[in-house]
């Protein structure tokens, strides 16, 4: 019975490294992913026709040949069934369908009226049932939903803090399952964004790197060691919240001078309406600002590189801590580029230790807006793969 069940065991390890071979390396031939996993061809083979008849895997034409027969090519089907992903902002809801490969197929983007739970909950139910309903028909349908949330949450998917929603030790992912009955996934919207990055973002994968997700508050999310790196319990990543000014703003962590009471989108915003370059009333402030700093309105440009040089206080901090290879910021400042990056990197030079600047990029989210629901979407789509059993 021990010798059938570590067979059994053997073989779903080999049928993963398999699968995982041909989604990195698709199109591949079958000697080739026996090449790379080292394992013997009639394995490799074997274990190949499963995946076909799953419909996990297609054959596609064949491929170049160094002599003899051209091989048949193997690629990844990524149609073979799709995610819903969302992510939860302080004021508005991003869901996303992708394929198995990340790849958005649609999407919708809704304001939120008001961050209380009790008003996002139904809208975000609602928005995650038109996007099962929106999906393309698939042999596996719709494997399962993702959220990402500015929040600390626990590894069980529940909200333990979420400052800026005002929300306090909420069970969403339970509440969803009860709603819908598809596997759910919660994590926090910074850690979401670096691992949809670091999957989908770049050519190659960035071992060690520190994603900055700016918006009303701040969020980090760390890759080391190619890793998404949670913490001891899942609240790690809540940079934001370390403390730049001593005895500084008050934030609504309860701490006061947390870095994005400096450097963060609302920041901006209250500085704006401090200065006058903006009214109380007025409607998409963000948006209102880049538009002034488009036109060449000097203070909107100069509270920009301000609010750059505090980014950079704190990016100085995580990069003298972390060494990454690779500093991603993410979220709506993608907007500010032009303005941000000159103070951003001039602070970073100035102060980061000299040896951390070696190999040191500083990038903007190649994905954009969408880095959280991509890596929500990688989340999901990852543990429906390793969920696959025959």
């Amino acid at each position: 019975m021990n010798r059938t069940w570590n067979q059994y065991v053997v073989k779903q390890e080999n049928k993963t490294l398999v699968l995982s071979t041909i989604i990195n390396e698709t199109p591949i031939s079958r000697a080739h992913v026996a090449q790379i996993t080292g394992l013997n061809k009639g394995t490799v083979s074997s274990l190949v026709s499963e995946l076909i008849d799953e419909e996990l895997v297609e054959e596609s034409g064949p491929g170049e040949s160094s002599g003899g027969r051209r091989p048949v090519m193997l690629l990844f089907n990524g149609k073979a069934g799709y995610s819903v992903a969302v992510d939860l902002g302080v004021d508005y809801l991003l869901g996303v369908i992708t394929d198995l490969t990340g790849q958005i197929v649609y999407e919708e983007k809704l304001q939120l009226p008001d961050p209380n739970f009790e008003v996002v909950f139904p809208l975000l139910t609602k928005l995650i049932q038109q996007l099962i309903d929106r999906a393309p028909k698939s042999r596996y349908g719709v494997i399962g939903i993702g959220v990402g949330v500015p929040a600390v949450v626990s590894h069980d998917g529940e909200i333990l803090l979420a400052p800026n929603l005002n929300w306090k030790k909420i069970q969403l992912k339970q509440q969803l399952e009860q709603v819908f009955d598809l596997p759910v996934y919660i994590e926090n919207e910074a850690n979401a964004g670096a691992y949809g990055e670091m999957r989908y973002g770049f050519d190659s994968m960035t071992k060690h790197m520190v994603y900055v997700s700016i918006s009303i508050g701040i969020g980090v999310g760390m890759i080391l060691d190619g890793k998404l790196y949670t913490g001891l319990s899942g609240f790690a990543g809540e940079v934001g919240h370390m403390t730049i000014v001593k005895n500084g703003r008050p934030c609504r962590c309860g701490n006061l001078g947390c870095w994005e009471r400096y450097a963060s989108e609302q920041a901006l915003i209250d500085e704006a309406v401090t200065r006058q370059i903006l009214n109380q009333q007025q409607p998409d402030p963000f948006k209102h600002l880049i538009e002034l700093a488009a036109k060449g309105n000097q203070e909107a440009i100069t509270l920009f590189e301000e609010i750059g040089t505090y980014i950079g206080i704190g990016l100085t901090n995580c990069i003298n801590i972390f060494n990454p290879e690779q500093v991603i910021i993410g979220n709506q400042f993608i907007d500010a580029k032009q303005w941000i990056y000159p103070a951003i990197k001039a602070y970073v030079d100035h102060h980061t230790i000299g040896f951390h600047q070696l190999d040191l990029k500083i990038d903007f989210a190649r994905l954009g807006v969408y880095s959280t629901a991509s890596g929500m979407a990688a989340f999901t789509v990852e543990n429906f793969l390793l969920s696959q059993k025959t």
